[in-house]
């Protein structure tokens, strides 16, 4: 993503909004983010729309005491997660 300003701009977007979140549930991670979507049952994984949908992110969360715990998991393109998606591994994926 080096010389994309408008991606990046994106991505600081996004990083801007999750630090102000205060998220208790996985419908907190919606309200912020609507476009979000949650993988499977019980994987705790979501799907971020970046950039007009130009970017997709999983990321994994977990919630504990007075906090939630967000691991990013996978960045890429749409096509590049249309890729994964088609090889089952936007599960388990766990590169960047």
């Amino acid at each position: 993503m080096s010389g994309n300003s408008a991606g990046r701009a994106s991505f600081i977007d996004w990083l801007s909004k999750v630090k102000m979140a205060d998220w208790n549930t996985p419908e907190d991670i919606k309200n912020t983010f609507p476009s979000a979507d949650f993988l499977g049952n019980n994987t705790q994984r979501v799907i971020f729309d970046i950039g007009g949908n130009k970017y997709r992110m999983i990321g994994k969360y977990s919630f504990g005491v007075a906090k939630i715990w967000l691991y990013i998991c996978w960045v890429g393109t749409h096509s590049e997660y249309d890729k994964l998606c088609k090889q089952k591994k936007q599960f388990t994926v766990f590169d960047f």
